[in-house]
This record gives structure tokens, sequence and C-alpha cells, in this order.
């Protein structure tokens, strides 16, 4: 018989998780817009610094970290994504928006980076196929 043991939830500093929330909310209201609104309003970042990896890493756990489990819809990579480059953006840092694809099999995945790295690229199961960017924003 198997057991399901629900995972743990990350944790992040209280501040995170409000600069995380109110990311993840704009995130979820922006994603009932056409994919080409979502590219500009992102591209309006642009003349903010790069965030460091480090912070970067830590606002997506945060971002993790207040995800709903009651939410009916979808809260998937394209949102926790998204609400990690706004969150980003709250805090007076740019990060590029990353939307990429695989083969065999055909996936499509989006992820947040800077120019030290990126997070939510490597879910485990790309060893061996690695995500290739397809566009990033800005």
């Amino acid at each position: 018989m198997t057991v399901m043991v629900p995972a743990t939830r990350p944790t992040a500093p209280a501040r995170d998780r409000i600069v995380a929330a109110v990311a993840l909310a704009l995130s979820l209201a922006t994603s009932q817009c056409p994919l080409c609104w979502q590219i500009a309003a992102v591209r309006l970042l642009r003349g903010l610094p790069y965030a460091r990896l480090a912070r970067l890493q830590a606002l997506y756990t945060a971002v993790q970290a207040v995800i709903p489990s009651w939410w009916p819809g979808r809260i998937a990579c394209m949102e926790v994504s998204l609400a990690t480059v706004i969150a980003a953006a709250l805090t007076g840092r740019q990060a590029r928006w990353a939307l990429g694809a695989r083969f065999l099999p055909d996936a499509a995945h989006a992820w947040a980076e800077v120019p030290e790295g990126a997070v939510g690229r490597d879910i485990g199961d790309a060893v061996d196929r690695p995500w290739m960017p397809v566009m990033t924003v800005p």
C-alpha cells in the first residue's frame, strides 16, 4: 500500500513572504491576460539593476511558500516564475523571465534568471534533457 505524504512547504522570512504574496497575486491576475501583455509588462522592468542570484533564490522560495493549498486554479512554473520576477521588481531589482522548451518528450517550462544563474529551471528531471530558452524577457 502506498502512503501519500505531503511535501514540506519551504519557509521564508516574513518580509519576503509579504512581497511574494503581493507578487503572486499580481502574477495570477495577469495570467488571465494574453501572453503578449504579460511580456510587455515585464519589459517595463528593464531599467532596474539585476538582482543577485542568492536574492532571487530567496524570493523564489518565498513565492513557493505562499502558494495557497486551497487555490482552485493553476499555479505552475509560469505563474511562479512570473511572480518571482515581479517580486524582484518590487524590491527594486530586475530578473529575466525565461520561457523554454525541450524535446523527448516535448515539454515547455518557465523560470527566472539573472546573469549569475537561474532559479526554477532545473526541476529534477532535466539532467539528461536540459531546458533550452526560447525567449527571455526583457
